[in-house]
């Protein structure tokens, strides 16, 4: 266990940093079981727990193939500044290599990053050719990473992978942590996208796990009624951003379900 947690590498739209001291309690009398998370997104949950054991999916093979590049001590000299015209050339370059097949090399990794950090508001969006198309970013100063090492130790415990969440491989005694697409209208965040099918198709999928299991979503109604039906106990949380309510700014509201805990 480290003294300190380590931050989430990436700038992740929708991370979970804001949800731990919710979850920590939760973990604190199952941490002796193995972390399950089919949606590891920006990592802010693992790193948060940090679990002796952890299995960690998501369906974008790029984040997967960082977080691999990660646990084998990532190093970059890519040149990476807050430049428009660089951002372009290293996303052209990117998505060269996704249609060339070597979209697993260490520099498909670092370009993955810089993008990551660089682009609009940290968004993870492709097109339908699996093309990263989000925009330059309009920041003031970024701060860069080069040297990935001190992620090394922490990432070696753990397993990646890119798989749907109907191919993760649950053992029954597993803690498992959700948190899917949210249910609004963006959706591509991987090429295929994430349908309301989806949604339901996750939520029973984890409702028959008979290990503990949370999962979080926005407090739509459709997502309420859904983890209602599937026996999940629900907890609602204000989150750390705020959305347009009839011409004013309110907390995005948030659902923490939980079962078998």
């Amino acid at each position: 266990m480290r003294n300190a947690p380590l931050g989430p590498p990436l700038k992740w739209a929708g991370g979970k940093r804001w949800l731990m001291p919710h979850l920590a309690p939760i973990w604190a009398s199952h941490r002796r079981r193995r972390l399950v998370e089919p949606f590891c997104g920006g990592l802010a949950v693992a790193l948060g727990l940090d679990p002796r054991r952890a299995l960690l999916a998501d369906t974008n093979p790029h984040l997967i193939n960082f977080y691999t590049w990660l646990q084998r001590g990532l190093a970059t000299t890519l040149p990476m500044r807050n430049d428009e015209a660089l951002f372009y050339r290293h996303r052209t370059r990117f998505n060269a290599l996704a249609r060339s097949g070597r979209a697993e090399t260490a520099e498909a990794a670092a370009l993955f990053y810089f993008l990551n950090r660089t682009c609009y508001n940290g968004l993870c969006r492709f097109n339908r050719a699996g093309e990263f198309n989000v925009p330059f970013g309009r920041y003031a100063r970024i701060r860069y990473t080069r040297d990935f090492s001190a992620y090394r130790a922490a990432l070696s415990r753990w397993t990646f992978c890119v798989s749907d969440i109907d191919a993760v491989g649950f053992s029954r005694n597993d803690f498992v942590y959700a948190d899917p697409p949210y249910d609004v209208q963006f959706t591509q965040y991987s090429r295929g996208g994430f349908t309301w099918d989806d949604q339901v198709r996750t939520a029973e999928r984890l409702a028959r796990h008979p290990g503990p299991v949370v999962l979080s979503n926005q407090a739509t109604p459709r997502i309420r009624t859904l983890y209602r039906r599937l026996g999940f106990t629900l907890r609602y949380l204000n989150a750390p951003r705020m959305i347009s309510c009839i011409g004013r700014r309110v907390p995005a509201r948030e659902v923490l379900a939980a079962k078998n805990l």
